[in-house]
């Protein structure tokens, strides 16, 4: 790879798209960033417009060729990673959604999760698909989609329909609808992939009245997904792996008992166990990751649904605070004896709980509280669920973690991170480039292409700062003490549909 020569990982995310120029070392050049429009038709319904993440990806993708004046045959491959679970069907004529992508955080399937459990499918799931039946995931979302619109099913069973999460989105977009493929760490969110036997669920298909003919092809992360046909040039897509994959991969956790933790808007704990399969006995899911070659392996992953999000929440809702950034700080100006406890289910619990009726409330409240409080229990609510998934996680591996690697955008928070490291009692590395996901989607690219290896990729990661243990015993149990009656009183608030 020569010095004038990049790789561009194209990062599409539950509220922006963004693209990251990576040069010849592995190191990023610039980034650009543009968000789009959250839809929000009911209570617990989110959706996405799919064209505009298309167009909102290409745009930032443009924007940032043209602020290095980077031609395209400068360009050796493209990395994708994407939202995960998030679910997309159009028309394979036309290219036209005949829907709204339904977004990961969308509760209106959880009917379909009942009927599902009342027909004895959860073991199933679970030792099939390695995930729980929740409305989380791709499957039931392709069903309420196939059930609502007109005359969709039976386009489907005539393979003029496809479905697929984003990165397939993307992937048929920019190669104008020569390939429907997805990878496998995708694939293995949409409880319709068998994760023991790598192809797709027949039982879990019949389950959901889903055709096999508008599923993609499903292939290892680090290979050849097509060919975007830009300017006169050829270039590769050679990389895609779901973000949280991809931020494993970005943060060399090759090996067995290697874990990272990324706070985005939700927060999302992912532990390399190797490659054999491993039920979770405690509420997480066993989900397919990357090996040191791009090629499938196993994790365990605990999913929080509302972290960075919270703090958004702060922002735009309560609009307590103008900008994120100030949370962390603020938070730190009062003492940890905070009486507040928040615990923002919004969008429901997920592990080790998988409640899919609680929600969001604030505890503790007396004439004595203040914004400030809410603002530090909202951020010490990001490392309490941390805290419950990576105790889940012990337990089911057996590993007591000595380090927990971090990234993502709140993982800036240098007061959350301190706090983190209190309650877990683990230390806490943060890497110096913290955008471990856009470049998880750049090194399986560069792996495809032969340009970098693991020994790189690891020889690349530099730890910026550590948080080790501070806070006295008897304290932190008596906050994870509040955290855990609250969470208790938080659950089981609305009644099943």
């Amino acid at each position: 790879m020569k010095q004038d020569q990049y790789i561009v990982a194209l990062d599409q995310g539950t509220s922006s798209c963004r693209a990251i120029l990576v040069d010849h070392n592995g190191k990023i050049v610039t980034i650009k960033q543009k968000e789009f429009k959250q839809i929000f038709p009911q209570s617990s319904w989110v959706e996405h417009d799919p064209m505009e993440i298309w167009e909102t990806q290409m745009f930032v993708f443009n924007e940032l060729l043209e602020s290095q004046a980077i031609d395209y045959q400068q360009l050796l491959g493209i990395g994708i990673t994407n939202q995960r679970e998030t679910t997309v069907i159009w028309d394979r004529g036309t290219g036209v959604p005949i829907y709204n992508a339904i977004v990961w955080q969308d509760r209106r399937t959880a009917s379909i999760c009942e009927d599902l459990r009342t027909n004895g499918m959860e073991e199933y799931i679970r030792e099939n698909t390695g995930l729980v039946i929740d409305a989380y995931f791709s499957g039931t979302k392709v069903k309420w989609i196939l059930d609502h619109v007109e005359g969709a099913r039976a386009k489907a069973k005539m393979g003029r329909l496809c479905f697929g999460t984003i990165d397939s989105w993307l992937i048929w977009n920019l190669t104008k609808g020569e390939q429907h493929v997805t990878d496998y760490t995708n694939a293995s969110r949409t409880m319709l992939y068998n994760i023991k036997e790598l192809s797709w669920d027949k039982k879990m298909l019949a389950a959901l009245d889903i055709p096999m003919e508008i599923l993609p092809k499903v292939q290892s992360s680090a290979s050849n997904f097509g060919i975007f046909e830009i300017g006169g040039n050829t270039i590769p897509i050679c990389g895609v792996a779901g973000d949280q994959q991809a931020a494993l991969f970005g943060q060399a956790c090759f090996a067995a008992g290697e874990a990272k933790n990324t706070y985005g808007t939700g927060c999302f704990l992912l532990m390399n166990i190797g490659d054999k399969f491993l039920s979770s006995k405690s509420g997480l899911l066993t989900t397919l990751c990357c090996n040191k070659n791009g090629e499938v392996a196993y994790a365990l992953e605990g999913s929080v649904f509302i972290a960075g999000a919270a703090i958004q929440w702060l922002r735009d809702g309560l609009k307590i605070i103008d900008d994120t950034s100030v949370s962390g700080p603020i938070a730190d100006s009062i003492p940890d004896e905070n009486e507040v406890v928040v615990v923002p289910a919004f969008s429901g619990l997920g592990a080790p709980y998988w409640d899919m009726y609680a929600r969001g409330a604030i505890f503790g409240l007396t004439r004595g509280s203040d914004d400030k409080q809410i603002i530090k229990a909202t951020v010490n609510s990001l490392a309490f669920q941390s805290k419950d998934v990576l105790d889940a996680m012990s337990k089911d591996s057996g590993i007591d973690l000595e380090v927990l690697k971090v990234d993502g955008g709140a993982s800036s928070n240098n007061y959350l991170m301190q706090f983190q490291a209190d309650v877990l009692s683990k230390k806490i590395e943060r890497p110096k480039n913290i955008e471990s996901t856009a470049m998880g989607a750049a090194y399986l690219a560069g792996l495809t292409l032969g340009i970098w290896d693991a020994a790189i990729i690891n020889k690349n990661r530099k730890v910026e700062n550590s948080f080790v243990p501070k806070m006295e015993v008897k304290l932190k149990e008596k906050l994870l003490a509040q955290w855990a009656k609250a969470v208790q009183k938080s659950k089981a608030w609305i009644d099943k549909t």
